[in-house]
């Protein structure tokens, strides 16, 4: 998470540093648990330079754990994104692998509503247990994303889909006076996302504003540029998806919608 929100800056991660607190430590967990962040660190081309693990019985129970971390990026002068975003630039969005890491006090409250236990078979993944198909490692987009951006200069901004969703993530790149326009029947909802809505009873607003819902990046293509900033998407191997469009708006709803999720 902390790797696709530098890129959206038009940052490259340089580093990453590890903060893991627990009641009592289990060195073979702990392990495990390191060994997925240095991945993810490869898969984001960033090092893992250190960290920090403490022991507070006081505060965790014996098995609990608590991770936090953060990242450090850099630049060029003058490359920072958002730029230069006009009415009719095109969005495109990027999939997701799955829940990524939002939205989990929702997911524990469906799946205790369900009355499934964690290594059921899930219902809407085949061959994985509950936990395995909502626990797919969020995707990290840095390394064809910055591909992309040196490919192209029509791209014009990044928005992460991560907590408030849709209508709270893309909005804060935008310039004052600008919108934009969704089709959500062009977003490809996976099939987790479904199961979620249907057994949680969960409207589609509530949706978009608490999942990615299939798509974990939005991307801000120049108008006059859209076919090149789709290619160079393509070229990364992000499987750009077209979904809306900026417009004016003069309210406060500035995330509009036509169209339904296939939910």
């Amino acid at each position: 998470m902390c790797v696709n929100d530098l890129v959206v800056q038009g940052a490259e991660p340089l580093f990453f540093l590890d903060y893991y607190a627990t009641g009592k430590l289990d060195p073979e967990e702990g392990a495990e648990v390191v060994k997925g962040i240095a991945a993810g660190c490869v898969d984001a081309g960033c090092a893992l330079i250190g960290g920090e693990t403490a022991e507070m019985p006081g505060l965790y129970s014996k098995k609990d754990y608590d991770l936090a971390g953060f990242a450090v990026g850099a630049a060029e002068r003058g490359s920072l994104l958002p730029r230069g975003i006009e009415k009719g630039d095109a969005l495109f969005g990027l999939p997701s692998s799955g829940v990524h890491s939002n939205g989990f006090s929702l997911v524990r409250r469906i799946v205790e509503r369900t009355g499934l236990v964690w290594d059921a078979p899930a219902p809407f993944a085949p061959g994985k247990t509950l936990a395995e198909a909502l626990l797919v490692p969020t995707k990290i987009y840095v390394r064809p994303l910055l591909a992309a951006l040196k490919a192209t200069d029509s791209i014009r901004a990044l928005a992460h889909i991560t907590g408030g969703g849709f209508p709270e993530n893309i909005p804060r790149v935008l310039p004052k006076g600008l919108g934009v326009s969704l089709d959500l029947s062009a977003i490809p909802v996976l099939p987790v996302f479904g199961w979620l809505a249907r057994e949680g009873g969960v409207a589609e607003k509530e949706m978009l504003r608490t999942f990615n819902c299939g798509i974990g990046m939005v991307v801000v293509v120049s108008a006059s540029h859209a076919a090149e900033g789709e290619k160079a998407l393509a070229d990364a191997g992000l499987a750009p998806i077209r979904i809306g469009e900026v417009t004016e708006t003069q309210g406060e709803e500035r995330v509009t919608t036509r169209g339904a999720l296939a939910l």
